[in-house]
């Protein structure tokens, strides 16, 4: 466990992205300590004990070395263990589940996996694998007293620069006021956080999850357009990219996005002229379907189906 002035917190199957939530939460405990140092800070939304330790599990030793690069710059304490979950089980007081979907019952159908987990935090960011699931599979004869308790989260890979769109779902029975602190605080880290009930969670995986990906396609797509029209690859791929941040920093910061369309579509224009052709194109339409898509087979991907997409005809 660790001692009485911080947690330690665990990352079980330490793919790319519980390497990028280690870094976001070292980040911002480096940003808090400078800030403390120059000013005084509002602490209403901070737990009352914060990670200080750190242990990254997994099955390849080569992740080991990944890890460290990673994250060896920052001054706190971090361990990586290979095909030791139990040890960075006991030793943890928060834990994160970042394996494959698939190979959740590997790691904590370990024996002595339960023994370790009790009365910890098991927060699982495993896209369309349910609480209930974990629940069901770590205690199948119901849930004992010092059962763990498990948080559902979707981050998505943007987690890596810190802003990451991050959901939580909504637990029941709620957690403790600083329990739920702590897993919004770790997720506030690496970027933005909402709370949402379960019944939602397989869309977020599709809009948050996939959605980079989504974005990066249409991004691509301006870029390539530009391209055609004589701008140079490296500095077109930039203009869309901050283009595409500038739009999403106004719409963070309130605008909606048909008041921004509008606004910028003047009569006999050049973006009318180039929003007509998207209309035409059935953007709108398409970009809506990917969601839907998306979600139906996020809905899937906890229940062990392969080849979802290739298999199954859904009407949307």
């Amino acid at each position: 466990m660790a001692d009485s002035n911080g947690l330690t917190l665990t990352v079980l199957g330490s793919g790319t992205m519980g390497i990028a939530i280690m870094g976001g939460v070292m980040s911002s405990l480096a940003d808090m300590k400078l800030k403390s140092a120059l000013q005084s800070t509002d602490n209403s939304k901070t737990p009352s004990r914060l990670p200080n330790k750190f242990i990254a599990c997994d099955m390849w030793a080569g992740a080991e070395a990944k890890v460290k690069d990673a994250l060896s710059h920052y001054s706190f304490p971090l361990t990586t263990l290979t095909n030791e979950n139990i040890r960075g089980a006991k030793e943890a007081d928060i834990l994160i589940l970042s394996c494959k979907p698939h190979g959740f019952k590997d790691i904590l159908g370990e024996k002595g996996m339960r023994e370790a987990l009790a009365g910890k935090i098991l927060v699982s960011i495993l896209a369309g694998v349910t609480q209930q699931q974990i629940e069901t599979f770590l205690y199948p004869d119901g849930l004992p007293e010092d059962a763990c308790r498990v948080v559902r989260v979707m981050p998505n890979t943007a987690s890596f620069v810190r802003e990451s769109m991050s959901v939580i779902q909504k637990s029941e029975p709620p957690l403790s006021d600083d329990q739920l602190k702590l897993v919004e605080w770790v997720f506030n880290s690496i970027g933005r956080t909402v709370t949402l009930p379960p019944q939602v969670m397989d869309v977020s995986t599709a809009l948050c999850g996939s959605g980079p990906a989504f974005f990066a396609l249409m991004l691509e797509a301006a870029t390539d357009g530009a391209v055609a029209m004589g701008l140079p690859r490296a500095e077109a791929q930039i203009m869309a990219a901050q283009t595409m941040r500038g739009t999403t920093g106004l719409v963070l910061n309130g605008e909606h996005p048909a008041v921004l369309k509008d606004k910028v579509s003047t009569p006999g224009g050049c973006t009318i002229g180039g929003l007509l052709v998207l209309e035409e194109g059935t953007v709108r339409g398409h970009v809506a379907r990917a969601i839907r898509e998306a979600t139906v087979v996020a809905s899937q991907l906890g229940q062990g189906a392969q080849n979802v997409n290739g298999t199954r005809q859904t009407k949307l």
